[in-house]
């Protein structure tokens, strides 16, 4: 058997070298491309029906501006935007969920958050989510009714 010369060793080792280096760049930015986001979660689980800037088409489809970060002040809000069905059977982890849920309230509703606002948490999705809402346009009426200066209500607004 004959023995490789040091030279060689050494070209082989660095060619060797340099193959993992290559690989793991490229699937590292493969795995950075991929990486999970909020935004593209949003996008994937939500944003066919309420767009992508969170419109809807009221009544089907609430909208998701503004009036969200009212509902989450009034007893049971919280609850209920974790319930309501495209959120509750969103084919989400809990924690992806909060993390959605955050980012919608900060991104469509800075403005009418509360102002001592606590993110959603993964273990505040995972008692909430289970109990599906299977009305909720009567469930929200009724989070609406409980609100003491109905005036706020975005119906009883002045144009």
């Amino acid at each position: 058997m004959k023995q490789a010369k040091p030279e060689s060793v050494t070209a082989g080792r660095l060619l060797l070298i340099g193959c993992v280096a290559l690989l793991s760049a490229t699937f590292g930015v493969n795995a950075a491309a991929k990486e999970y986001t909020t935004r593209v979660a949003y996008l994937l689980h939500c944003g066919g029906c309420h767009l992508s800037d969170g419109r809807g088409n009221p009544p089907e489809v609430p909208d998701l501006r503004h009036e969200l970060g009212r509902i989450i002040t009034l007893p049971g809000g919280r609850d209920y935007l974790l319930r309501v069905p495209g959120a509750s059977q969103a084919p989400v982890s809990d924690a992806q969920l909060a993390d959605i849920m955050n980012w919608v309230l900060s991104e469509f509703n800075r403005s009418t958050l509360p102002k001592k606002f606590s993110p959603y948490t993964e273990s505040e999705v995972s008692a909430s989510r289970p109990n599906v809402l299977t009305d909720p346009l009567k469930h929200r009426a009724r989070l609406w009714a409980k609100q003491t200066d109905y005036s706020e209500h975005p119906d009883n607004r002045q144009q």
